[in-house]
């Protein structure tokens, strides 16, 4: 299977040089992670696929000025059919996994830059994200119960004309 072609994401319209491979493993269904992005100077775009189970995937435009701040877009990542799903920056990122022991891989634009880490708390209302829960409700980590929310929020990120659409997958 080929996870990377630099030549099929230009031809999609993503002109990123990736710098670094993460990869995370979540063993309960359920687990909500983000939403999640770097602040500039050292803001990061993502290239995000599932190589064991499936997620739901959300990328939330953030970027002070868009006419979609606060809109989001979503996509189901299986390993079994290795979709993928790019996440620009200026875009937070979040996602619950849909049954246990699952593992992402995501590749970054940017190095890990702790002073700039940053998220909007996942349930935010005025996101109205619709998570696919199980009745157990989502599992969080200690960090993400305490993100602020997107009112609360100053974004650093310019609108920079592009619109929200739905994100290419690879």
């Amino acid at each position: 299977m080929e996870t990377y072609s630099e030549a099929a994401a230009l031809a999609a319209g993503i002109d990123v040089r990736f710098v670094q491979d993460n990869q995370s493993f979540s063993a309960t269904e359920g687990t909500v992670r983000g939403l999640h992005f770097q602040c500039p100077p050292h803001a990061q775009a993502k290239l995000v696929r599932c190589v064991r189970g499936s997620i739901m995937d959300y990328a939330v435009d953030i970027r002070r000025g868009s006419p979609t701040y606060g809109q989001y877009v979503a996509a189901k990542l299986t390993a079994d059919g290795g979709e993928q799903l790019f996440v620009p920056v200026g875009f937070a990122h979040g996602f619950v996994t849909l049954e246990p022991d699952v593992e992402i891989a995501y590749k970054v634009s940017g190095l890990y830059a702790p002073d700039c880490d940053g998220g909007i708390i996942w349930n935010d209302p005025m996101i109205g994200i619709d998570w696919p829960l199980p009745g157990s409700g989502a599992v969080l980590s200690d960090k993400d119960k305490l993100l602020p929310t997107l009112a609360e929020f100053d974004s650093p990120f310019e609108y920079d004309g592009r619109p929200l659409e739905p994100l290419p997958s690879l």
